[in-house]
């Protein structure tokens, strides 16, 4: 569906008094008092400028300023994976990034020495840039066309634990490709919780000299063994990938749900059936005990049936089976809600997010009997965009998601 772009009107009142025409007692009361000052105009939104023009001037602008002040003549420099703003998710854009990055740092900035994000690179306090990679509409009007792309990039020095610079900018849209990156595509569930909050934090919600989100500071050796298990998943190594996680898991701050994830994922890759299954269902367990859970059913296009390509689906019934059965031991209630993209008329997106919600509802009473009457479904249709760029392929996967939401009993705690 198309977008309208709303305007920002401002409205000017002018009072005129005519001094010469009061009495001159009234002119003798005292000098007129100076009227108050209009209210300043807005500033203009930023201009988008080519993908390759706005990150140069964000790594530019990043380097250039940094406060360096004490640091010695080499800085060691790591790259913790930049990522999407809004899902958390690392895609093709923000791998392309990175890599251009890491040439300028190379060619114009030879004071950092670029190490590979790693436990053992994190324990020697580096500086880490963070960056996020967010689509938005750029005159900053809710609900409008998500017209540009907001570049954020950070550094954080680690040994003080603030931030030294930062760098940001607006790119058009046209050009860049921001499908998910492998382990972030194949994700059953929308993988974004606290550690990726804290580090969106860091990124969008600092000024140079503030101190880097504690809970990213704590976390930040569980982030480098996740980004090793996500290099060996994408390598297709999943023994390797698998066996990180699973180290993640046991370091402190490593409960989280893209470690959980990674568990699921590797041993699903490995045909590892049964363990695989157990991990789903710690992952769910996760979201229900934060009262929050987004699975990617995708669906066939206006239709209550999954979308017919085996390799994606296949999974599914395993996934349904999993959910009526923790959810059932937790003998509480939960919402089912349906969501799709921006695709079509909004009356049709909530009527077929509604049904997509039920059908997903029915195979869960059919799963577990005790589920039924503790069950309601909901249909959001486009409302509750994640990404909205709608594109309606892998890289907006998240709008056409089926999330279920903790909700009172009727004479009943919570789950």
């Amino acid at each position: 569906m198309n977008f309208t772009r709303g305007s920002v009107g401002l409205f000017l009142c002018i009072i005129a008094c005519n001094v010469a025409a009061q009495p001159a007692a009234a002119q003798s009361a005292g000098p007129a008092q100076p009227a108050a000052p209009a209210a300043a105009a807005p500033p203009p939104p930023p201009t988008p400028i080519p993908f390759n023009d706005a990150l140069l001037k964000a790594a530019n602008d990043l380097f250039s300023k940094a406060n360096l002040s004490g640091a010695p003549d080499k800085v060691t420099l790591v790259i913790d994976p930049l990522i999407d703003g809004v899902s958390g998710a690392q895609s093709k854009a923000t791998h392309l990034e990175e890599a251009r990055i890491k040439d300028l740092v190379k060619s114009t900035y030879p004071r950092f020495q670029v190490a590979r994000f790693s436990p053992e690179a994190v324990a020697k306090a580096p500086v880490v840039l963070i960056g996020t990679f967010t689509a938005v509409n750029n005159a900053g009007t809710p609900g409008g066309a998500k017209d540009a792309y907001r570049i954020c990039l950070a550094l954080a020095d680690m040994k003080t634990k603030t931030i030294i610079s930062k760098g940001v900018a607006r790119a058009l849209p046209e050009g860049i490709d921001p499908t998910p990156a492998a382990f972030f595509n194949d994700s059953p569930v929308f993988a974004k919780d606290a550690s990726t909050d804290s580090y969106i934090k860091t990124c969008q919600g600092t000024k140079v000299g503030d101190n880097v989100d504690q809970a990213y500071a704590d976390r930040i050796v569980v982030a480098s063994l996740v980004n090793d298990a996500i290099e060996a998943y994408e390598d297709g190594r999943y023994r390797d990938a698998l066996d990180v996680y699973q180290s993640a898991l046991k370091t402190p701050g490593g409960q989280q749900l893209r470690v959980l994830n990674g568990i699921y994922l590797a041993n699903f890759k490995l045909h590892r059936t049964k363990p695989a299954m157990e991990a789903f269902g710690k992952v769910v367990d996760y979201g229900l005990n934060g009262d929050k859970l987004a699975v990617k059913f995708l669906f066939r296009p206006g239709s209550t049936q999954f979308i017919s390509d085996r390799s994606i689906r296949a999974p599914y019934d395993s996934w349904i089976e999993k959910l009526a059965e923790r959810t059932a031991a937790k003998q509480g209630c939960l919402e089912v809600v349906g969501h799709t993209s921006a695709t079509g008329l909004p009356a049709v997106n909530d009527r077929l997010s509604g049904l997509r919600a039920d059908y997903i509802k029915d195979r869960l009473e059919d799963e577990q009997k005790s589920l039924r009457g503790r069950l309601v479904s909901t249909g959001k249709g486009s409302r509750e965009m994640v990404v909205g760029t709608g594109k309606d392929d892998a890289s907006d996967a998240l709008d056409r998601r089926v999330e279920f939401k903790t909700v009172q009993c009727a004479g009943k705690s919570t789950l």
